[in-house]
């Protein structure tokens, strides 16, 4: 069957609305780890040719998604325990340093841009629309790096942004999560950033210890 494109999407390249599309499959475990990304089937699928669908499965390969093992074409990627906690690590480095800076830099507008976002993340999970939810707690965290308005973390986070959305949808506890972030913006909008970092630091170490041995 042949993927719609809602108007949302019409404005983007062909390779990212598939990238988009792929993404969240692989987010909402429509597409598991060691899932074949078949060129052609997308191509068909999308009704476009296979150039769009080859660019937007290097992008994903770019996010660690996908991979691309010599034999067997592009794959969803999966991650170990020790990835994951190497990937936790890199997190709580870059995070904390986001949280912190945002403290520092955020205007009432960005206060209200994140309030928003965590309203919004409460009126999902009422609706019991969990994909919402995790793409609003994604966007949460994406947020607060804009805020920080630092380009080299921005550079730095921009290749692991696939990555660590993909364990936010692990999160099992959407109400806990939702609550976790409404202190952290609580910390933000304080204007202290040493009580934001040690609130990112704890969110992100909470999380840490919860995730499974492989994702």
């Amino acid at each position: 069957m042949a993927q719609t494109v809602d108007a949302s999407q019409r404005a983007k390249p062909l390779r990212e609305v598939i990238r988009d599309t792929v993404r969240n499959r692989i987010f909402e475990g429509q597409y598991t780890p060691g899932s074949r990304l078949v060129e052609r089937d997308l191509a068909a699928e999308f009704n476009v040719s296979r150039l769009p669908v080859r660019e937007a499965l290097r992008m994903l390969q770019q996010e660690g998604l996908v991979t691309e093992p010599a034999t067997r074409g592009s794959v969803v990627a999966s991650l170990d325990a020790d990835q994951v906690d190497d990937l936790f690590s890199v997190r709580i480095a870059l995070e904390v340093l986001a949280c912190r800076l945002a403290a520092q830099r955020a205007t009432p507008e960005d206060i209200g841009r994140l309030t928003g976002l965590v309203d919004r993340s409460k009126e999902a999970l009422a609706r019991g629309s969990l994909a919402e939810t995790h793409a609003l707690n994604s966007e949460f965290h994406d947020e607060v790096t804009r805020i920080a308005d630092n380009d080299f973390l921005r550079t730095a986070l921009e290749p692991l942004q696939g990555r660590m959305h993909w364990l936010f949808r692990h999160v099992r506890d959407l109400p806990e999560l939702v609550e976790e972030h409404e202190l952290l913006l609580t910390a933000i909008a304080s204007g202290d950033p040493d009580r934001a970092a040690a609130q990112s630091a704890h969110h992100i170490e909470k999380y840490r210890e919860q995730y499974p041995d492989t994702v």
